[in-house]
């Protein structure tokens, strides 16, 4: 006979480990960013800017899956850091553009060895690393896109 609950059985769900996995790993960021004086989402706010230079304050979000809630306040402190600078756009006010400052280019440089430092914590092979990136992200776009509906 099969247990009727066995769906709600912690060993059942998938949620569980992705949610206990992504705080040990934010944990595990925290004595490289520290030095930094970065937190774990200023860091990939910032890695998105590193690539971009400038962009819309809900691009950045939708990238970063943050709603302005969250970014809003985020934004505020990197710019009092002066690693980036907010400007509304003058023909639309809602649009908000948001590029990084020559001091927070500075700061990539020492940033760059991070990855290099979280590379082995995972303890997956490349080709694991590969493929649980590809279905991490194919659950994020089937969620965003449920969400959407």
């Amino acid at each position: 006979m099969s247990d009727p609950y066995e769906a709600l059985r912690l060993k059942s769900q998938v949620c569980f480990p992705l949610y206990a996995c992504s705080k040990e790993l934010v944990r595990r960021y925290k004595p490289f960013l520290d030095p930094l004086g970065l937190t774990y989402t200023q860091y990939i706010t910032m890695m998105v800017l590193w690539e971009h230079g400038q962009i819309q304050a809900g691009r950045l979000g939708e990238l970063l899956y943050l709603d302005s809630g969250t970014l809003t306040p985020l934004l505020k402190k990197l710019e009092q850091k002066g690693y980036v600078t907010r400007r509304r756009d003058t023909h639309d006010e809602r649009v908000l553009t948001v590029s990084v400052t020559p001091e927070g280019m500075r700061l990539q440089e020492a940033a760059s060895t991070v990855p290099q430092c979280m590379a082995g914590c995972l303890g997956l092979s490349a080709g694991e690393g590969a493929q649980l990136y590809a279905l991490l992200y194919k659950a994020l776009h089937a969620m965003a896109a449920d969400t959407e509906e």
